[in-house]
């Protein structure tokens, strides 16, 4: 085992810092790999075995210039990888017995009973079968009044065209998760990610938005795209695309101004998206789903309860999603990739260009992979994390097999807030 400490372990690669077991040389070389120079940028990767850590490294940068370089406390923002973090939120709850997911969700949340929805069940909203999944034109500053947007999906009709089947849910599935929650606690995403996450994993590496200036958390830079020029005519045509209600994958995510949003200092970071601008570290994001791979304990801690854990794991399915064309197989907020069988075992969430939280429960193992590229010439980034995913399972099948030795806890703990907002 390496520790970290004030300079490069000579056991590992050249500019990677932080610790790994000693049976996990391949991962790591494939990770160092990823970040070849400055304009690069930079990301980490975090593995837990049984619920205890066994690689923790970063490497690279965190802002466009390539100045500044990533820390143990360099958080990115992880797109998508955030609905897997709400869904656990919502599987605490239903662990203290607040939340059941056969219970429609207007139980929880009368508004949304509205407009043929009162027999919409969590389970439904959790598969992304709830047939809201389309924006409906929306503005970018609806966009980011997080509780406007509740109120809205609360409000809207739902899509018969979808309900029931499988269609990804990119950007509402957030609201519908924080308005559940909010129904039942009277409290914020932003908050719960903070007390049902951070706190009792007791790291400062899992918030929504923005970490507050007191946070020794920080948000890497998004690296591109970073251009202003303007296409007139997609700007013309997209919005009214989009608002129809036949609009599929890009009515779900397309909204006018949305490149400005992840630009300069990244607007989008300034709201409550719980379906894309959660900002984690690897380390964080790995130990919840080693709970998650564990029956429920990670690190001498019971975040879950096994029985809750045990329902986690859904059927493989290969319906294709009627929004992204693939079958990701959703079970409970969480998707599968079944398509090649066997490439890639267990559940979590990736996030657009390619950072991801994956529990395999069968083995044991959890793993997360953070970076801050979104459109680069690193054009493989989509799918980098399963290639590094394949690494991690050899790796961790020799470990299993040699013995292992655990990391030390690296990176800052929980820090209570000093002001609370929902």
């Amino acid at each position: 085992m390496t520790r970290v400490n004030s300079e490069r372990s000579a056991a590992l690669p050249h500019g990677v810092q932080g610790a790994a077991d000693s049976n996990f040389a391949c991962t790591l070389n494939g990770f160092s790999q990823l970040f070849p120079g400055r304009r690069f940028g930079g990301g980490a990767l975090a593995v837990y075995l049984h619920g205890e850590p066994v690689l923790d490294v970063w490497t690279g940068y965190t802002d466009r210039r390539g100045t500044q370089y990533w820390t143990e406390n360099t958080g990115a923002m992880v797109f998508s990888v955030t609905k897997g973090l709400a869904s656990t939120v919502i599987h605490r709850l239903a662990d203290r017995g607040l939340i059941d997911y056969d219970t429609p969700v207007a139980e929880y949340w009368p508004e949304f009973g509205a407009n043929g929805k009162a027999a919409i069940t969590v389970r439904d909203v959790m598969r992304h079968r709830a047939g809201l999944s389309q924006l409906g034109g929306v503005s970018k500053a609806e966009l980011l009044d997080h509780v406007a947007m509740e109120k809205r999906v609360a409000a809207a009709p739902v899509n018969r065209m979808l309900y029931g089947k499988p269609a990804y849910h990119a950007l509402t599935y957030g609201w519908l998760m924080s308005g559940l929650a909010r129904g039942v606690t009277g409290k914020g995403m932003r908050v719960l990610i903070r007390e049902e996450l951070a706190e009792p994993l007791n790291t400062d590496g899992l918030h929504l938005g923005r970490p507050p200036v007191e946070a020794p958390t920080r948000a890497a830079q998004i690296l591109a795209p970073q251009g202003t020029i303007a296409n007139p005519i997609f700007n013309f045509v997209a919005p009214r695309i989009a608002a129809l209600t036949y609009s599929g994958g890009f009515g779900s995510m397309y909204f006018p101004g949305m490149k400005s949003v992840v630009q300069g200092d990244t607007p989008f970071l300034d709201s409550e998206i719980p379906a894309a601008n959660g900002v984690a570290t690897a380390r964080a994001i790995a130990k919840m789903y080693g709970a998650i791979a564990n029956g429920g304990r990670v690190d001498g801690t019971q975040f879950l309860s096994q029985e809750r854990t045990a329902l986690l794991t859904g059927k493989a399915s290969y319906v294709p999603d009627r929004n992204i064309f693939v079958p990701l197989s959703f079970h409970l907020g969480y998707h599968a990739l079944p398509f090649p069988p066997g490439f890639m075992p267990g559940f979590g969430h990736a996030g657009l260009a390619g950072s991801v939280g994956w529990a395999d429960p069968a083995s044991g193992m959890s793993f997360a992979f953070v970076h801050n590229r979104l459109l680069t010439p690193m054009l493989l980034d989509q799918a980098a994390f399963a290639g590094l995913g394949a690494l991690i399972r050899k790796d961790a099948a020799r470990a299993r097999k040699r013995g292992y030795q655990t990391v030390a806890d690296l990176g800052a703990s929980y820090q209570m807030p000093r002001t609370v907002a929902g």
